[in-house]
This record gives C-alpha cells, sequence and structure tokens, in this order.
C-alpha cells in the first residue's frame, strides 16, 4: 500500500518524532545536541517556522512547530540532511542516521496544543535521563526549562503557552509547572502518538463507546483532532491537490505564471526572473515563488536553482509573495 502524502498548510501545527535508523542513537554527546539546536534554531527564526516544545532524547527527538514560509517537509528535510551530515563527519560514519520516514502529525490547536507541550517536554523524565521535576528544569536539551526561565532559546516561542496560565509571568510559570507535573502519571500517552481513529476520538475508551454506540467517527493517522476537524483538514487538503492537478491540466507551467506575474506587475518577462534587490525585482521574485511552490507544487529547491538564489531566499519570497497575493487579489488565473 502506496504511503500517504503528508499534510502541510501555512500557520499548521505539527507534532514531529524523528527516530533513529535501527533505534540507533542520533546523538552521541553533548556536542552533537548543541550543534543540532543551533542548527534549528537558525532554521526556525529563518523560515518564520514558531516552535512550542522540543525534546532530544539520544535515539529520537520531539518537536512541535508552527509551519512559517516553508512547509514542514522542506523545514524538515534541511533540519535532517544537516544534523545527518555534520553527525556522519564528527564520528566518522557512512550511511543513513535517520529512519526513512519521520512522523509528522498535523494537530487541533484549541485542543492539543497545551497537551503535546506536556507530553513533549516529559520525554527526559520518561526517559529517565534526569530523574525529577526539578533536573527537568536544569535539563538543557528540552524545551521545558526554557519554559521555566532557566535556559535561553529566543527561537522558542514561550509567550503563547504561558499565556494560558496566567498574565504574569512568575504565577504562570508555577502553573505551568504544576500543570506538566500532573502528566507524569499518565504516562506515555498513545492517543498522542498512536493510531489516527484513537487520535481523533482521544482514547481507546472513547473508541470503544463509540463502537458501542455505532457511531462512525473519521479518521486518518496524520491528524491529530476530532472528527470533525480531521474531515474539515482532509477536505482542504484533497481541494489543494485537486486545484494543482486543475492548474497542471490546464497548462500552467512555470513560464505562465513567469508571464502572468509580468502582466500583474506591467513589466518584461526577463524582468521577473532576473536578479537584483530593487522592489520590483523583488515583488515580481516573490509572486514568482509563491504561486509556484504553493499552487504548482514546485520544491523550494528546484526554485532556488532555477533563480540562482538560495533555498532561504525562497522561502522568503514565498511568505512575502503570498501577502503580495492576499493584499492586491492577485489570481495565477482571475477566476480559479
Amino acid at each position: 500500500m502506496p504511503r500517504q502524502s503528508r499534510i502541510d498548510a501555512p500557520g499548521a501545527l505539527h507534532h514531529v518524532i524523528v527516530r533513529g535508523i535501527e533505534r540507533r542513537n542520533i546523538f552521541r554527546d553533548d556536542q552533537d545536541r548543541y550543534n543540532f539546536l543551533e542548527r534549528m534554531g537558525a532554521l526556525v527564526e529563518g523560515t518564520a517556522t514558531v516552535c512550542y516544545a522540543w525534546a532530544l532524547i539520544p535515539n529520537h527527538f520531539h518537536l512541535l512547530l508552527r509551519t512559517g514560509a516553508a512547509p514542514i517537509a522542506t523545514f524538515m528535510r534541511r533540519l535532517l540532511t544537516g544534523h545527518a551530515v555534520s553527525f556522519n563527519r564528527r564520528h566518522r560514519r557512512h550511511g543513513h542516521l535517520f529512519q526513512n520516514r519521520y512522523k509528522s502529525i498535523l494537530c487541533q490547536e484549541e485542543s492539543y496544543l497545551l497537551e503535546l507541550v506536556r507530553y513533549i517536554h516529559l520525554n527526559p523524565l520518561r526517559a529517565k535521563l534526569v530523574a525529577d521535576m526539578d533536573a527537568l528544569g536544569k535539563y538543557p536539551f528540552c524545551g521545558h526549562g526554557v519554559i521555566m526561565g532557566k535556559h535561553a532559546r529566543g527561537w522558542q516561542e514561550i509567550d503563547t503557552v504561558l499565556a494560558y496560565f496566567g498574565k504574569r509571568v512568575g504565577s504562570a510559570r508555577r502553573s505551568y509547572r504544576a500543570f506538566v507535573t500532573k502528566g507524569i502519571e499518565q504516562g506515555r500517552r498513545w492517543d498522542l502518538t498512536g493510531g489516527g481513529l484513537i487520535r481523533s476520538v482521544g482514547g481507546w475508551a472513547a473508541v470503544k463507546a463509540l463502537k458501542k454506540e455505532k457511531v462512525h467517527v473519521k479518521s486518518d493517522e496524520r491528524v491529530l483532532g476530532d472528527g470533525d476537524f480531521v474531515e474539515k483538514i482532509l477536505s482542504r487538503s484533497r481541494e489543494r491537490y485537486e486545484r494543482q492537478y486543475a492548474l497542471k491540466a490546464s497548462g500552467i507551467d512555470l513560464d505562465n505564471v513567469a508571464a502572468r506575474v509580468a502582466e500583474l506587475l506591467g513589466m518584461d518577462i526577463e524582468q521577473v526572473w532576473a536578479p537584483g534587490k530593487f522592489r520590483p525585482q523583488v515583488l515580481a521574485r516573490s509572486l514568482l515563488c509563491y504561486w509556484a511552490v504553493r499552487e504548482l507544487g514546485e520544491s523550494m529547491t528546484a526554485m532556488a536553482r532555477r533563480l540562482g538564489i538560495s533555498t532561504p531566499a525562497v522561502s522568503k519570497a514565498v511568505a512575502r509573495g503570498a501577502v503580495i497575493a492576499e493584499q492586491n487579489g492577485y489570481k495565477i488565473i482571475p477566476n480559479l
């Protein structure tokens, strides 16, 4: 059975789980961990991705991310490739470092943001890397200590999390810590990482209750949320792919997109592809990248090669292009 494509959208919340191949360690020492965090921090800031929670375990790691300018697949490809190259060079090894396919679960924020922050940040305690909550707060390779103010990671978003627990930082941190502590007794939460149906309804007890009542609930292993949320996400995903298919079936390719950008901005098509930092070139390149990546499904790497710029530059152009198109009501095809 072919594996399903990842589901993503600008602003989507993802719980990402990455494991070492054959359960081997992907962090052998603190230098590996610090190298990884430096790389991840640069990516978070460079792609306007939001990171709410993270935890590094010797043979795997967890992230809770909100998609920014770059799709989750692009963000993870750059993060994993960079870490694998660095790790292999440091330890003089060859071959794959990670399992072939990391897990990325699109999450319903209202119901699961805090649950996932707690679950992810308790991982070092469950793995017995730290002895108790005091040690967890001091542990430098988990986002819990950042929220508690014990470590500084400017790229981690802590204000959003603390806002759920109060307006004053001190009292909010105490309430947050109590919330995390209460999660220790829950153990491993299979409903947060297991199969789609269990995730969709909130646990096996809920699944059995619904089956007894003969209630059908929409589920998908790529989504964490209630049945309505799952259906909405899958519907949006289908619409996006159907739109890409419709554009390609209509013969729309990169050259057509460039011509449309030239038409809208009143410039020659050569100017759309031309390098430069003047406002007309920046506007044209931004619209071109946005439509190519988000509408046609072109990869950022391919666009970077075509334009002779870096992949991070394409990521920023996509974000700018989205704003330009929205503010001006620009479309590739006016009636599509």
